[in-house]
């Protein structure tokens, strides 16, 4: 759904929106404020695993949260996407970012969960938009095909799937199988 509006929004005109009913999350995108889908079951319990096991290797080191709005460029116009996950390092996190706000400055890695209703292929544009705003790592996370794409700024994708190992010399000791991830947040095989 679409927030209507008369013109394009400027990122202040978005950051000054009152907030969505009930739930509702919105991503400022070509100017228009988009609303974002509302996470279902596998999709929690995905974000859930995926959090704890990124706290518990990365989180004296930065930032992780979930379903936080940054602000990005997009295509030379303002891009407020809101990924399901971001980690920011503390050598990226401005001193005097705001509790509050949107996260300032482009995180080390985003992690998007493909939803219902969404396609790999899309997800895999808006893996490109966050490598081009310069996010240093982008995650996609298939439940359907139980496999984690890890997309680079400087080399082809990865795809991860069963027990293959999932490491990256972004973030050392971050080491763990896909099936792991899948097997912990309880998701069945189909």
């Amino acid at each position: 759904m679409i927030l209507q509006t008369k013109h394009q929004l400027t990122l202040q005109e978005f950051l000054h929106l009152p907030s969505g009913e009930g739930d509702t999350t919105y991503e400022l995108v070509d100017g228009q404020a988009i609303s974002k889908m509302s996470p279902k079951k596998f999709h929690s319990k995905l974000t859930r695993v995926l959090l704890n096991l990124i706290e518990q290797l990365c989180g004296t080191n930065g930032e992780i949260c979930p379903e936080l709005a940054v602000s990005l460029t997009r295509r030379g116009k303002d891009w407020v996407p809101v990924p399901d996950i971001l980690y920011i390092s503390n050598e990226r996190l401005p001193s005097d970012w705001e509790e509050e706000g949107v996260c300032p400055v482009p995180p080390d890695l985003v992690i998007e969960i493909i939803s219902p209703g969404q396609t790999f292929g899309q997800m895999m544009a808006k893996a490109k938009d966050y490598l081009d705003a310069k996010v240093l790592r982008v995650w996609v996370v298939d439940s359907k095909a139980r496999s984690i794409t890890v997309f680079f700024p400087d080399a082809a994708p990865q795809t991860y799937m069963g027990d293959e190992i999932l490491k990256d010399e972004l973030f050392p000791g971050l080491e763990f199988t896909v099936e792991q991830v899948f097997l912990q947040a309880k998701i069945p095989l189909k």
